[in-house]
């Protein structure tokens, strides 16, 4: 995936988040929009990581470790849940057809391990 697209996927899938959840200004402010982008990078690099070894378990890992990470800081956990379906939504057509399948496939996994039973 090429930076600016990285970029503008970070970038819309930030403000998507704070215009959802308006609050978050509140709670976290600019600093807490900076390290949204900031992790929907960190998240695609790791979408990026598996889809290259084509190990679906390498973004769920992520998911998991991400999940203790932001929840300790907290985010809570329906959080990173929207940002992944966010995410679903932002990739078809950002993305080459067998990339956008493949780390569609990690979110929902990732999303499946992080939904609580």
């Amino acid at each position: 995936m090429k930076n600016d697209v990285k970029n503008k996927i970070a970038s819309e899938t930030a403000k998507s988040i704070y215009a959802a959840y308006p609050t978050l200004w509140e709670r976290f402010g600019e600093r807490g929009f900076e390290h949204t982008e900031k992790d929907n990078h960190h998240h695609l690099d790791h979408l990026e990581t598996a889809f290259s070894l084509k190990d679906e378990q390498v973004f769920i890992d992520y998911a998991i470790w991400l999940e203790t990470v932001l929840t300790s800081r907290n985010v809570e956990r329906a959080l990173i849940i929207d940002n992944f379906d966010r995410l679903l939504q932002i990739l078809p057509g950002n993305t080459e057809q067998e990339e956008e399948v493949f780390m569609s496939g990690c979110l929902q996994s990732a999303i499946a391990v992080l939904k609580p039973s």
